[in-house]
Protein backbone atom coordinates (compact mmCIF):
# COMPACT_ATOMS: atom_id res chain seq x y z
CA UNK A 1 0.00 0.00 0.00
CA UNK A 2 1.12 3.40 -1.41
CA UNK A 3 1.53 6.49 1.87
CA UNK A 4 -0.28 9.76 1.11
CA UNK A 5 1.87 12.54 1.43
CA UNK A 6 0.01 15.04 3.99
CA UNK A 7 -0.33 18.39 2.95
CA UNK A 8 2.69 19.69 5.05
CA UNK A 9 5.01 17.54 3.20
CA UNK A 10 3.76 18.72 0.01
CA UNK A 11 3.73 22.15 0.54
CA UNK A 12 6.45 24.11 -1.02
CA UNK A 13 7.34 25.92 2.07
CA UNK A 14 8.34 22.75 3.58
CA UNK A 15 12.25 22.45 5.12
CA UNK A 16 12.78 19.10 3.91
CA UNK A 17 15.00 18.73 0.72
CA UNK A 18 14.29 16.47 -1.80
CA UNK A 19 17.28 14.43 -1.25
CA UNK A 20 15.99 13.53 2.10
CA UNK A 21 15.20 9.94 2.18
CA UNK A 22 13.89 8.17 5.37
CA UNK A 23 11.79 5.44 3.81
CA UNK A 24 14.71 2.67 4.87
CA UNK A 25 15.20 4.18 8.61
CA UNK A 26 14.57 1.95 11.52
CA UNK A 27 12.57 3.51 14.22
CA UNK A 28 14.35 3.91 17.74
CA UNK A 29 17.30 1.99 16.02
CA UNK A 30 19.66 3.97 18.51
CA UNK A 31 17.14 4.02 21.76
CA UNK A 32 19.16 1.21 23.71
CA UNK A 33 22.62 2.56 23.14
CA UNK A 34 21.04 6.05 24.39
CA UNK A 35 19.55 5.44 27.49
CA UNK A 36 23.39 3.62 28.14
CA UNK A 37 24.79 7.06 27.74
CA UNK A 38 26.73 8.59 24.96
CA UNK A 39 29.54 10.36 24.16
CA UNK A 40 29.68 14.41 22.75
CA UNK A 41 32.63 15.70 20.93
CA UNK A 42 32.48 19.76 20.48
CA UNK A 43 35.52 20.89 17.85
CA UNK A 44 35.94 24.36 18.71
CA UNK A 45 37.73 26.65 16.79
CA UNK A 46 40.75 26.81 18.34
CA UNK A 47 41.64 23.35 17.35
CA UNK A 48 40.93 22.39 20.98
CA UNK A 49 38.16 19.26 21.71
CA UNK A 50 36.02 18.82 24.78
CA UNK A 51 34.06 15.38 24.77
CA UNK A 52 31.32 15.23 27.56
CA UNK A 53 29.42 11.92 28.28
CA UNK A 54 25.97 11.63 28.78
CA UNK A 55 24.14 9.18 30.87
CA UNK A 56 20.37 9.34 32.26
CA UNK A 57 20.19 8.79 35.95
CA UNK A 58 18.88 5.53 37.43
CA UNK A 59 15.17 5.88 37.46
CA UNK A 60 14.86 8.69 34.77
CA UNK A 61 12.88 8.12 32.31
CA UNK A 62 12.33 9.90 29.01
CA UNK A 63 9.28 11.40 27.62
CA UNK A 64 7.55 11.45 24.18
CA UNK A 65 7.61 15.11 22.69
CA UNK A 66 3.38 14.62 22.72
CA UNK A 67 4.08 13.74 26.36
CA UNK A 68 6.23 16.31 27.66
CA UNK A 69 3.11 19.53 26.16
CA UNK A 70 0.97 18.00 28.38
CA UNK A 71 3.99 17.35 31.34
CA UNK A 72 6.04 20.19 31.60
CA UNK A 73 8.00 19.01 34.71
CA UNK A 74 8.60 16.09 37.20
CA UNK A 75 5.91 16.95 39.39
CA UNK A 76 3.37 16.97 37.25
CA UNK A 77 4.18 13.69 35.87
CA UNK A 78 4.04 12.34 39.40
CA UNK A 79 0.96 13.67 40.28
CA UNK A 80 -0.61 12.32 37.59
CA UNK A 81 0.75 8.73 38.01
CA UNK A 82 -0.20 8.88 41.87
CA UNK A 83 -3.82 9.78 40.26
CA UNK A 84 -3.41 6.36 38.28
CA UNK A 85 -2.24 4.43 41.24
CA UNK A 86 -5.44 4.65 42.77
CA UNK A 87 -7.03 2.64 40.05
CA UNK A 88 -4.82 -0.30 40.16
CA UNK A 89 -6.68 -2.57 42.21
CA UNK A 90 -5.36 -3.37 45.75
CA UNK A 91 -4.41 -6.90 45.23
CA UNK A 92 -1.26 -5.42 42.50
CA UNK A 93 -0.57 -3.11 44.22
CA UNK A 94 0.74 -5.39 46.68
CA UNK A 95 1.82 -8.16 44.76
CA UNK A 96 4.02 -4.58 43.05
CA UNK A 97 5.24 -3.52 46.80
CA UNK A 98 6.48 -6.77 47.15
CA UNK A 99 8.81 -7.25 44.35
CA UNK A 100 9.73 -3.34 45.62
CA UNK A 101 11.09 -4.78 48.50
CA UNK A 102 12.95 -7.66 46.87
CA UNK A 103 14.25 -5.59 44.52
CA UNK A 104 15.81 -3.35 47.40
CA UNK A 105 17.31 -6.48 49.12
CA UNK A 106 18.90 -8.11 46.48
CA UNK A 107 21.04 -4.62 46.37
Amino acid sequence: MKKVLSKHQDSENSTMLPEYNFQGGVRGKHYKAYRKGHTVKIHKSDGTTVVQYFKLEEGAVLLEPDIREYFPDSKAVNNALRSLITLIPEKRRKVVKIKQKRNILKR
